[in-house]
């Protein structure tokens, strides 16, 4: 057979541009045409580019698709690199005495979506590290298994994720690149900790004797205030909140009975001087650290042993008969009386505030805060609903007529020659207050506050009636006397009448607007030593007339 035969015999045998037994994935394309071959790869291998890719991070499992992931497969580009070059004599001799073989897929490969894709998976399927630990719930001592931690490295993973997906083998799980972080508390150390500490923690109660009061502690009250906390090199301590075990009832009933509140000698004017009018009485108290002190030893303990003594700490309190005269008790340096109208309201919360000031006793530079002695004024502190001021306006709220109390303290203060460190007066005039020298307060805004510069302690008297409240301050006088001067109103300016639709609205009579300066004149040996001017601004209080 001659050439040109042979050419029209291997034509006809190899027939397509693809060599016979070329395959790609095991699809059969050997020849066909390069469109033929397109398009049944098309149909025969297309499916398989869907398929899910199975994947872990660590020990977590989950899939991948890599249609979101940019990934698919170029089946022209893998067709052109299965043809021959063309119908030349010598490809297609070569084509009588060759096999194609199994041919790779071309990936084509979004990197990214293939990022995004990842980090979607990152967010379900990382696993923050988790130390070893000891809990302890009703009363039982548990542990928490430690575990390692991984975090997907998205730019690493892009590789292997187009690997899994060119192998297209659907059942083999693909292990993405992570970075892993170990426990610091390992699973030793729990079980250690365990055995040595929380275990025998919670075998049995603890009893305690506190000033002869014997009383039980359970494992379920002392479980809710014990934990186990890892140091610097990871080992676990325990740790017991005793505040939080001293408040609690089944401890802090037994405690409460064994100790008592340190009593200041009450003291009173008698003309120009003061005088005992009752005793001191000491104090017991336990402390948070010496309850911690008696319990923590106790709880590795067994038997008999699980028993201790909590310290009982004797208190002394500040002002005595004794020590009266050598604090500088010894005279009445001022007194005040605001009169109010009698409403039950006030009657509660002036009492309630007058109790709470009462006794106070403030060393000498020391400062005082009236929040800080009273309180907030909420109901849980003794308190009720009355009537302030709030935006230039009567309204209601708890605690209202408080500052009574506070205009009765700020003249105490003033007459004392003590140095006022915060006040502020009312937004509008109150008639039954002494023009510019009056005080608020508010929680959380405003209090009123004075330091104690006369080199002696100060005693805060204070007492109240329905009607009434006074203040008086015993120390020693730094003055001999100390007046208060009023100058004129100026800048005055008349007050406007509204009408309020507001169902918590309270009536309120019109009264001007002015400025006034009041001067605090200090006498010693009958002489005027020095004044303070205290510049006071009231706005007009609008007439308001409730529909």
């Amino acid at each position: 057979m001659g050439v040109g035969g042979l050419y029209l015999t291997g034509l006809m045998l190899t027939g397509g541009e693809i060599d016979s037994g070329t395959t790609v994935r095991g699809v059969e394309i050997g020849g066909l045409s390069r469109a033929e071959a397109v398009r049944k790869l098309e149909r025969d291998l297309g499916p398989a580019g869907t398929r899910t890719l199975p994947v872990k991070i660590g020990d977590r499992t989950g899939t991948v698709d890599p249609r979101r992931a940019g990934l698919s497969y170029d089946l022209r580009e893998t067709v052109d690199r299965a043809a021959r070059t063309g119908a030349d004599p010598i490809g297609v001799f070569g084509g009588l005495f060759r096999s194609g073989g199994e041919i790779e897929p071309v990936v084509r490969v979004d990197e990214g979506e293939a990022r995004a894709a990842l980090g979607q998976l990152a967010k379900k399927l990382d696993q923050k590290v988790r130390d070893g630990a000891v809990a302890f719930e009703d009363g039982r001592a548990e542990q928490v298994t430690p575990r390692t931690g991984y975090a997907l490295d998205v730019e690493r993973a892009v590789g292997p994720l187009r690997a899994s997906f060119l192998r297209g083998d659907a059942d083999a799980v693909t292990a993405l690149p992570a970075r892993e972080t170990r426990p610091k508390v390992t699973a030793d150390e729990v079980r250690r900790a365990l055995r040595t500490f929380a275990e025998p923690a919670m075998s049995a109660p603890v009893t305690l004797t506190a000033d002869g009061k014997r009383f039980t502690v359970g494992q379920k009250v002392l479980g809710e205030h014990l934990a186990m906390r890892p140091d610097g090199s990871g080992t676990l301590r325990p740790e017991l909140d005793t505040k939080g075990l001293r408040d609690d009832p089944a401890v802090a009933g037994p405690l409460n009975d064994v100790t008592t509140t340190a009593e200041n000698a009450r003291l009173r004017p008698d003309g120009d001087k003061v005088v005992v009018a009752e005793d001191a009485t000491p104090g017991r108290e336990v402390t948070d650290k010496a309850l911690g002190k008696a319990v923590l030893p106790l709880l590795t303990r067994s038997g008999d042993a699980r028993g201790g003594e909590v310290e009982v700490r004797r208190i002394q309190p500040e002002v005595t008969r004794e020590n009266a005269a050598a604090l500088g008790l010894t005279e009445t340096m001022s007194s005040f009386t605001v009169h109010f109208e009698p409403a039950e309201y006030r009657t509660k919360n002036i009492g309630r505030a007058v109790d709470l000031i009462n006794g106070s006793v403030v060393r000498p530079d020391e400062t005082w805060s009236f929040n800080r002695t009273v309180g907030e004024r909420t109901e849980a502190n003794g308190f009720v609903e009355g009537v302030i001021i709030l935006d230039d306006k009567f309204t209601k709220a708890s605690g209202g007529g408080v500052s009574s109390v506070a205009t009765t303290v700020y003249n105490a203060l003033f007459f004392a020659g003590v140095k006022p460190v915060e006040h502020g007066a009312h937004s509008f005039y109150i008639e039954r207050y002494p023009e510019g020298r009056e005080a608020t307060v508010a929680w959380g805004s405003l209090d009123l506050r004075f330091t104690n510069d006369s080199g002696k302690a100060i005693y805060i008297q204070a007492e109240s009636t329905d009607t009434s409240v006074t203040v008086s301050f015993l120390g020693t006088k730094r003055y001999d006397e100390i007046k208060s001067v009023k100058g004129p109103r100026t800048e005055v300016k008349e007050p406007e009448k509204k009408v309020s639709h507001d169902k918590e609205c309270v009536p309120q009579t019109p009264l001007e607007g002015f400025d006034v300066t009041v001067e605090r004149v200090f006498y010693d040996d009958g002489r005027e030593v020095r004044r303070e001017p205290y510049r006071t601004h009231y706005t007009p209080r609008d007439e308001i007339v409730c529909e």
